[in-house]
């Protein structure tokens, strides 16, 4: 089991920055797939950014420029720097980790960006 602990959200103005951390422990895995969903109120989660394996760096349309999405392989975590963030970025972000060794699909317990105009 890997469990993936979020941290890093909160609130700031529209036009400012956030970095979002994404720690993973528990058993060993294999990343097939991390990164990064939102889910603002009322509305669908929806995909931010994600490493995967081994293709591209892949970011939703609207993030591109803004997010940019990096790790550290030793310390077992990813990050996700947001620059120049809006008000229609306010959601609660997940972490989401494939592990390729199991074949399993992990959640973190989502950490709030709330984003004041």
């Amino acid at each position: 089991q890997v469990q993936l602990v979020e941290s890093g959200g909160g609130l700031v103005q529209a036009g400012g920055s956030l970095r979002l951390s994404c720690a993973a422990s528990g058993s060993a895995f294999i990343m097939n797939a991390w990164g990064w969903y939102r889910q603002a109120p009322g509305k669908q989660r929806e995909f931010v950014a994600l490493f995967t394996r081994p293709g591209p760096t892949m970011y939703a349309d609207s993030m591109k420029g803004r997010f940019t999405l990096s790790r550290d392989n030793a310390k077992n975590t990813v990050y996700l720097q947001m620059n120049s963030l809006k008000p229609e970025d306010t959601a609660v972000y997940y972490c989401n980790l494939d592990d390729q060794l199991t074949g399993r699909n992990y959640w973190g317990q989502g950490t709030q960006v709330t984003v004041s105009s």
